[in-house]
């Protein structure tokens, strides 16, 4: 399981013109899925996203967590963080999980971390996204379980 953090200060996602989900200050979190990805790696995803320190403290050190700033998550489904372009001009995507697999892996990610205190916005699954992105630093981090 992948996920690409990116510490914003406002995000949105809309899709066919209604947005889905929108957020102030948080993390948008693109999610990628493969096929022997498992609960247990969601549940170490979010345990590792919500304790990440990466906002900055009075002194201007990331030393504050999604939690102590009050901050919220913007979960959207990404299968393209596991395309393959190393060999002609055409991505591969067969390491990407099917949506009958992915689908639940990624809502049960977003649900596991609105039930460690955050609150969670989310994308549609399969759908086409317009994801809006404030990125604040910028501040971007690849997470693989």
């Amino acid at each position: 399981m992948r996920a690409l953090i990116q510490r914003v200060s406002e995000a949105s996602v809309t899709v066919e013109g209604q947005v889905t989900g929108s957020i102030m200050q948080g993390y948008v979190i693109l999610v990628g899925v493969t096929h022997d990805d498992s609960h247990q790696d969601a549940e170490w995803l979010a345990n590792k996203i919500v304790g990440l320190r990466l906002f900055e403290d009075d002194a201007g050190k990331m030393n504050l967590s999604l939690v102590d700033i009050g901050g919220s998550a913007l979960v959207v489904s990404q299968f393209t963080l596991y395309a393959n372009a190393n060999k002609g001009r055409r991505p591969s995507f067969t390491s990407a999980a099917r949506p009958d697999h992915a689908e639940p892996l990624v809502s049960f990610l977003a649900d596991a971390i609105q039930a460690k205190g955050v609150h969670v916005e989310t994308g549609v699954f399969g759908a086409m996204m317009s994801v809006e992105i404030l990125n604040d630093g910028p501040v971007t981090l690849m997470l693989e379980r």
